[in-house]
């Protein structure tokens, strides 16, 4: 497949999320949730592909857009798939999905009481069995030690940024509270000296 095709088809994926949709981690089947899904960038596969994808995000600008590029890539699409919501209140009942993308979302937490809502309300919409994707900046590769604590789980990262981070304890904390088992092993891949961002995929194995 051409270059400019191959783009037009895939939009700008998260990587590691084109990595789990190439083992198969997606069926057709699944009604797939983007929680934070911004303008839709994760969702141009989906939507190519024919796949049930909904997404939430608190921007109504970048909901339009996503909406716009739903119904330009299917004509007859329902745009009220995507809705102006934020992560910790999301207008779905429980169980609604099968699957959950969270992507560069929860690191936007202003504390461990704000980032336990939005997993509640995840994993409240996402059914007994589902999967779920998670990427965000963790502690992980010596992050945690050279970056500022801030308090409450918000560090200043080399980069400069301030972020809301998942360290060792906070995930084996979330996988025991919500019955998360791995589907693979986690990874955080270290920007040298900058910050590190994980991957996490689990089965939610209770409610």
């Amino acid at each position: 497949m051409e270059i400019n095709k191959l783009n037009q088809l895939l939009g700008n994926i998260d990587i590691y999320l084109l990595d789990q949709i190439l083992k198969g981690r997606f069926t057709k089947e699944m009604k797939i949730l983007d929680a934070g899904c911004g303008e839709g960038r994760n969702c141009i596969y989906f939507l190519n592909q024919g796949y049930q994808i909904f997404g939430v995000d608190a921007n109504p600008i970048a909901v339009q857009m996503a909406r716009i590029y739903a119904q330009t890539i299917q004509p007859d699409y329902d745009i009220f798939r995507f809705q102006t919501a934020t992560v910790q209140d999301m207008p779905f009942h429980k169980g609604a999905f099968d699957a959950i993308i969270s992507s560069a979302v929860l690191h936007f937490a202003n504390g461990e009481a704000h980032f336990f809502k939005m997993m509640d309300e995840m994993m409240k919409v996402l059914k007994v069995g589902g999967t779920f994707f998670l990427r965000m900046t963790t502690g992980f590769g010596g992050i945690q030690d050279i970056s500022p604590n801030l308090g409450d789980g918000v560090y200043v990262l080399p980069d400069g940024s301030e972020r809301f981070i998942l360290t060792k304890e906070l995930m084996e904390k979330i996988q025991l509270k919500y019955g998360l088992t791995n589907l693979e092993a986690p990874k955080s891949v270290l920007v040298h000296d900058q910050r590190a961002m994980g991957v996490f995929v689990w089965k939610k194995a209770k409610n």
